[in-house]
């Protein structure tokens, strides 16, 4: 079998713009809240209320992977958004890919997101689950519903090795 290692790249707002968004402030304008004690910086909007949904707000405490990492499968929400938010800064990487029916392998990519930032994976967008690099707790954003919006598949070609830069 041959082996299939991914590099994580740093999150970039830019390079990982086709599979999400990058939920921090660096580099974003604001508005004045609070009388003055706080800055708004408002992100986009989530996609939670397809077919009935509603949002459902939850803490995933997540247990640390190592690096390297072997990937094996990886999964979708086809009905709505998925954000996730380090709570204490917990480092993690992201696994995505994109295509219609399957991952297109040819779109996998690994990104390193550093402490602080958190990301919102687009609806229909392949991803790894959570891949804590510390042990540490997360607020998850998705779309809760009458209809279970999860699709896991084998990852075409596993399994695909994961290192840091």
């Amino acid at each position: 079998m041959a082996i299939r290692t991914l590099i994580a790249q740093p999150l970039d707002a830019a390079a990982f713009a086709p599979y999400g968004e990058v939920v921090s402030s660096r580099d974003r304008a604001g508005r004045s809240i609070n009388a003055g004690t706080s800055l708004r910086v408002d992100m986009n909007e989530p996609d939670l209320l397809d077919a009935g949904g509603r949002p459902s707000l939850s803490v995933f405490r997540a247990r640390a992977i190592a690096l390297p990492f072997a990937a094996r499968l990886l999964e979708r929400h086809r009905l709505g958004s998925q954000t996730f938010l380090p709570l204490a800064g917990t480092p993690y990487v992201v696994l995505v890919a994109l295509g219609a029916d399957a991952p297109d392998t040819a779109t996998l990519r690994a990104f390193m997101a550093s402490a602080g930032v958190g990301i919102t994976l687009r609806r229909d967008v392949w991803h790894h689950p959570l891949m804590a690099l510390a042990d540490g707790e997360f607020a998850v954003l998705e779309r809760a519903g009458p209809s279970v919006d999860c699709e896991i598949v084998d990852l075409p070609d596993a399994p695909w090795t994961i290192q840091a830069a």
